[in-house]
């Protein structure tokens, strides 16, 4: 007499599935990742080191016996830096990367025009679309006067 077992069989590996979430919430947080907020911060901890070295220098042509004060005051400025900085850096560093996304979009678009020119340049009939295109657009442009 013959028998058949049947063994439920998972369809996907369970590493596999952990792998592919992993790579899906790293995909996900390098998305949400904000490039200006970093560059921030790292523009915030320059001016603040800056500013700690200005003070340490101070603090080293001081005697022995003012030392502990020394230290406070050494923090009390670079607290006072961070607090101070913060938002004027990001903003600085929001507008740089702005202006990098802007500058970037606008070099694409040039180059993607100046692809389509030399396409046109070598087939008559694409020169035809742009021709068309460009006197429609002027014709809109016309209008408007009257």
């Amino acid at each position: 007499m013959a028998s058949f077992v049947h063994v439920e069989q998972p369809v996907q590996h369970p590493g596999v599935a952990r792998a592919i979430e992993a790579a899906d919430s790293i995909r996900g947080i390098a998305h949400s990742f904000d490039g200006a907020r970093g560059a921030a911060s790292l523009l915030l901890a320059a001016i603040v080191s800056a500013l700690l070295v200005v003070a340490n220098r101070v603090i080293d042509t001081w005697s022995d016996g003012h030392l502990l004060v020394a230290w406070i005051v050494l923090w009390c400025v670079a607290f006072a830096a961070m607090a101070l900085f913060a938002a004027p850096a990001r903003r600085l560093a929001v507008g740089l990367h702005n202006t990098l996304k802007t500058w970037k979009a606008d070099r694409k678009a040039f180059q993607e025009d100046q692809k389509l020119w030399n396409v046109a340049l070598q087939d008559a009939r694409v020169m035809a679309d742009l021709s068309r295109a460009m006197s429609c657009d002027g014709m809109r442009e016309v209008r408007g006067y009257y």
